[in-house]
């Protein structure tokens, strides 16, 4: 996708140092889109990226040594991030339908200062919330008023399913949108709606760094929303993708074995040698990666990208992959 941003004395014109950090169009935009998801627009800011966003609002919440949950498996940079900023990480067990609430209330119970959940395109598993799982988290949610939730939506529009919150009502908490996974990695943006206090801290600790996100990005971004081509681009990478996980999954039910995923661009299969499968796959020229990088004390699994496996190769992916089960059975016998 191509777009033409304003020259520079237009971006220069509309520089944030006059004024808020967030590009008024950009601004209109995200409010827009965000609102039609059942997400409250009345505080909003703009970040580099996601995990900058959630390093700044862990950052504003806690104080080291304070417990996060996360899912388990689930995105091994955060788990480094959280490790990198001295939290304690407390790990709890995801379906295909993303967290499982029985497992949260559980953890909750034990005490955690946030929670940090992916409502779609879970980056391990590919789970996604439905509307009935989003209001079972909202109701545990509600006996722990205290804990700070943040919803990473880092697909967006891409996830090839509908967005859904356990936010609403919370005093604290944050849904964020990244655009690098639907627009580009070096879109380093990421829209961030929240509690008043939380996205003013954010954007008030941001004015005293880097102060803003570059000005261009957020143009960039909302020419790309303003698109009628780049959104039609974005509807078919949905359906792409979805058709791409649900042709793997097909093909690999076909011989027995059973993977995960709802949504996005990935999958995971519940293996026994999880390196041994991916060593073996290697060997074939297939790449696959083994669970360990995201997982804490889920049991071992592979992590599948399809994002650019084409239907036609599913059934050949999943042959291999059959093949390398068996023979690293055969080792272990």
């Amino acid at each position: 996708m191509t777009t033409t941003i304003g020259s520079a004395s237009t971006v220069a014109a509309e520089s944030p140092r006059a004024g808020a950090p967030v590009a008024p169009r950009l601004r209109r935009l995200a409010a827009g889109q965000l609102a039609a998801d059942g997400i409250d627009t009345a505080s909003l800011t703009v970040t580099g990226g996601a995990l900058d966003a959630i390093e700044r609002i862990l950052a504003s919440w806690l104080t080291p040594a304070d417990r996060v949950i996360v899912e388990d498996p689930g995105h091994a940079v955060t788990y480094d991030l959280l490790a990198a900023m001295g939290f304690t990480t407390v790990p709890v067990p995801v379906d295909d339908l993303g967290i499982r609430p029985g497992a949260l209330a559980d953890a909750l119970a034990r005490g955690a200062g946030a929670l940090i959940v992916t409502p779609r395109a879970q980056a391990a598993t590919g789970a996604a919330w439905d509307a009935g799982r989003a209001a079972e988290i909202a109701a545990v949610l509600r006996r722990h008023p205290a804990t700070g939730v943040i919803e990473d939506d880092h697909a967006g529009p891409v996830a090839g399913v509908p967005a859904f919150s356990a936010c609403p009502g919370r005093a604290r908490w944050v849904t964020l949108r990244s655009v690098s996974k639907s627009l580009g990695p070096d879109l380093r943006v990421a829209v961030v709606a929240g509690d008043e206090a939380t996205i003013t801290r954010v954007a008030g600790r941001q004015a005293l760094g880097t102060g803003w996100v570059s000005y261009q990005l957020q143009e960039m971004v909302a020419d790309l929303w303003s698109d009628a081509a780049a959104a039609r681009t974005l509807a078919t990478a949905a359906r792409v993708y979805a058709a791409r996980g649900a042709a793997l999954r097909s093909a690999l039910a076909a011989h027995g074995i059973t993977a995960s995923g709802r949504s996005g661009f990935t999958c995971w299969v519940p293996v026994a040698d999880e390196d041994g499968v991916a060593s073996s796959l290697a060997a074939a020229g297939w790449a696959v990666a083994p669970g360990q990088r995201f997982r804490i004390a889920a049991p071992p699994g592979v992590r599948i990208s399809f994002a650019r496996l084409a239907e036609a190769d599913a059934p050949s992916f999943a042959a291999e992959f059959a093949r390398a089960l068996r023979h690293r059975a055969s080792r272990l016998d």
